[in-house]
């Protein structure tokens, strides 16, 4: 990997970090609720920080985790730049990381398959 590269990764890892922290501490907004940082990517120039997410126990509405998460963007952007030190923070971009759900849905696919095959022997 560059130095580039791991700058890049480094910075994605800190700000996953400060962004969970800042999130439960700072966000008051009822449609946020309790999250899970699963990631963070950062585009080429360092201009966007895509957030990936996952409701942690909710009963939320996903999308209005997202909204609420939007909405607090800016405040959370300030901070975190402020805390990393960084010149330009990047825009920040939230999506729901529904990779548990793919997940789920595919590990139910095998053992359908499974149990279909085993009937059929």
């Amino acid at each position: 990997m560059s130095a580039a590269g791991a700058r890049v990764r480094k910075i994605e890892s800190q700000l996953q970090r400060v962004l969970a922290e800042l999130i439960a501490r700072e966000v008051k907004d009822p449609r946020v609720g309790s999250v899970t940082i699963t990631a963070v990517r950062l585009s080429a120039d360092m201009g966007l920080a895509r957030v990936y997410v996952a409701p942690f126990a909710s009963r939320l509405d996903p999308a209005q985790v997202l909204r609420g998460l939007t909405h607090a963007g800016g405040f959370l952007r300030g901070q975190a730049g402020r805390e990393l030190g960084l010149r330009h923070a990047p825009r920040l971009e939230f999506a729901l990381d529904d990779t548990a759900e793919k997940a789920a849905r595919l590990s139910g696919l095998i053992d359908r398959a499974r149990a279909e095959d085993q009937a059929k022997h």
